[in-house]
């Protein structure tokens, strides 16, 4: 066995980007090398720029912010790898124009991936950078999706034991550029794939098939769901916790079968995702642990 991986370094950086689209050069040290100087991962970042793997714009807002991201090529050569398989980023992740226009969300998006990844890290939980998958599709029937802003994929436990707990959740990123009727809307949206059952056109399904939800194919539990408030003051946080209140009334045993959770970002980033700072939406008074709320389902 060859014990030298030539370019893991590179291959993570690229890896990292091509899967969360955009990340600034700090998010991307904080991702891939932390326990490095940042120079290094300019010079990183450099390189693969050289070799046409990433590019860059500078935000005019900020600071003049340099936000990274992938060409075409290197998403087409990160694809390939065992890791990547089955990913699927949009056909715009590459469009210096799209990425401007999508930077402010895209941004805090990856900023919670790092909420995540660095409580992980201080924890001794197991959450790697590639652990984060923004934008998977699930489908739902008649041609619509659920597509939530993230998969996140978390062990809480000791890495090197047999007792930690696999965890997954749903993440919807809030920045409040719409209203919280819409926002709360979302949820509708996840009972459907909770419940959905895929049909094949002109076949009839057997039983086995009709007692098969589509998620059950993925998932040995439905995904947590987790929304992550940012871009408004307290009023506006408790506007949209009470929205998502509301919106889960109409839904019967949703969000008492599967934890729907809902936090600031501002709490995220103060005391931690694994602190109490998650609140229930169907009891928004409480204050729980987004890693210890349990599934009721079977």
């Amino acid at each position: 066995m060859i014990g030298v991986d030539a370019g893991s370094g590179d291959r993570l950086a690229l890896g990292v980007l091509a899967q969360y689209r955009i990340a600034t050069t700090k998010q991307m040290h904080r991702v891939i090398a932390p326990e490095v100087r940042i120079e290094q991962t300019r010079r990183r970042l450099a390189r693969l720029r050289v070799e046409g793997l990433v590019d860059r714009i500078t935000l005019p807002q900020a600071g003049r912010t340099r936000v990274w991201f992938p060409t075409s090529y290197g998403v087409q050569l990160a694809s390939e790898w065992p890791e990547m398989r089955g990913r699927r980023p949009s056909r715009t992740v590459s469009d210096p124009t799209a990425v401007r226009l999508k930077a402010g969300h895209t941004l805090t998006v990856t900023e919670t991936a790092l909420v995540f990844l660095e409580d992980a890290r201080r924890r001794g939980d197991v959450c790697e950078p590639l652990d984060w998958i923004p934008e998977v599709h699930h489908p739902i029937g008649s041609g619509e999706a659920v597509i939530p802003d993230a998969l996140l994929y978390y062990r809480h436990g000791p890495a090197n034991g047999d007792n930690g707990a696999m965890l997954r959740a749903f993440v919807e990123v809030d920045r409040a550029t719409m209203g919280p009727e819409r926002l709360a809307a979302k949820l509708a949206a996840y009972e459907r794939l909770h419940r959905y059952v895929p049909v094949v056109p002109g076949r009839r399904p057997t039983v086995q098939e009709l007692a098969v939800e589509e998620w059950r194919r993925r998932y040995p539990l439905f995904p947590r769901l987790l929304f992550v408030l940012d871009g408004t003051g307290p009023a506006g946080v408790e506007n949209r916790i009470s929205a998502l209140r509301a919106g889960a009334g109409l839904l019967a045993r949703f969000p008492y079968d599967v934890p729907v959770l809902a936090a600031p970002l501002a709490d995220l980033l103060r005391h931690g995702p694994s602190a109490p700072v998650w609140r229930p939406v169907h009891d928004p008074g409480l204050r729980v642990r987004w890693t210890e709320s349990e599934h009721r389902q079977t």
